[in-house]
């Protein structure tokens, strides 16, 4: 019988066998990672369901509770943070969690078992556009467990970007993907709603090494310091040599704007600035996991001054200025920021 050669996804390429084909290369593998990959996308189902019909029942608008990083919490933001929580609580392969919306760890129910593997994530990333009905997104990072047994602990949370063994984001947009990466690669799937099926859309993701647009909040522009206005003036000029001018992109949904980022390539900024000298993102929950899916694609991520993933944490809900997306311009982003280029 002839078998005629198909794309993967013509070959229906899902996301769960993607997954255990990935653990079939680790003959060490349990299926406990795979497992927990697994339900996440479940998770992000549920919330694509309340986030794509918000508007038809009651789910815009605020809680008028704040979190605490400051951060009025949207309805959504407490039914994503809730939806995740509870569909990774009792699978037994984690430790414990940790959410951008919660103060303290979240910690196993006493009725399920503890596992080997910890959990973080910002549950609805860019909710403050959910009532413009713009691109908003689930960002999670998944690391091994340092401690020995028992309830996981802030030991077991605090480790730098380059430990995760697992990261990924879920984009809530004209349609649903879901990309990851365990450090070999990123990959990215699409939700067919007609079968309920994330299926492989963009295999092995390369992000260009250098782009020509630039992402960045220029609102902010005179709270910055010299160096950065002279960066994002110096992207502004003619030069043919140089592929200047950059064109600016700028949604305000980080998980939007680095999506863009990562598969047109360029740099998205969010630096420090005078009223908020460590930036506004969340080193744990949002710049890691970020920074390890684009350096998987070949880019790279700094705070200006080094890599991101080589950050050591000191608390559970740290700041740190980002720039993220093509090799070459990060690096030049670094340069101006040290001062070395005018």
């Amino acid at each position: 019988m002839h078998i005629p050669q198909t794309s993967p996804a013509q070959k229906f390429m899902t996301l769960e066998r993607h997954i255990i084909e990935g653990e079939r290369s680790h003959p060490d593998a349990t299926g406990e990672f795979s497992a927990l990959l697994h339900g996440l996308s479940l998770a992000a189902k549920l919330v694509w369901r309340e986030v794509s019909k918000a508007g038809l029942v009651n789910m815009q608008g605020s809680t008028k509770r704040v979190n605490v990083t400051g951060d009025v919490v949207k309805k959504l933001d407490e039914f994503a943070d809730e939806t995740i929580y509870k569909a990774m609580d009792h699978v037994g392969h984690l430790c414990v969690m940790a959410s951008e919306e919660n103060e303290d760890l979240l910690q196993i129910p006493k009725q399920y078992p503890s596992g080997k593997y910890v959990l973080l994530y910002d549950p609805l990333d860019g909710s403050s556009n959910i009532d413009a009905n713009i691109t908003v997104g689930s960002i999670f990072s998944i690391f091994q467990r340092v401690t020995e047994s028992g309830n996981g602990t802030l030991e077991d949370v605090l480790q730098c970007g380059l430990k995760q063994i697992g990261a990924g984001y879920v984009l809530y947009s004209s349609s649903m993907m879901f990309i990851y990466s365990t450090g070999q690669g990123a990959h990215g799937f699409t939700l067919d709603p007609t079968v309920g099926e994330f299926l492989l859309s963009h295999e092995n993701i390369r992000i260009p090494k250098q782009g020509s647009i630039y992402s960045v909040n220029e609102g902010n522009f005179n709270r910055w310091d010299p160096n950065m206005q002279r960066y994002v003036q110096y992207l502004k000029e003619d030069d043919k040599e140089t592929g200047r001018p950059y064109s600016s992109r700028y949604i305000g949904s980080l998980v939007g704007d680095v999506h863009r980022t990562l598969l047109y390539g360029g740099i998205y900024c969010y630096p420090g600035d005078t009223k908020n000298p460590d930036g506004k993102l969340r080193l744990m929950y949002e710049n890691n996991p970020l920074a390890f899916i684009v350096e998987a694609a070949g880019g790279a991520a700094s705070n200006g001054k080094g890599r991101i993933l080589e950050i050591q944490p000191e608390t559970l809900h740290q700041r740190s200025p980002l720039f993220i997306g093509s090799a070459d311009d990060v690096r030049l982003a670094e340069e101006f920021l040290a001062g070395k280029r005018t």
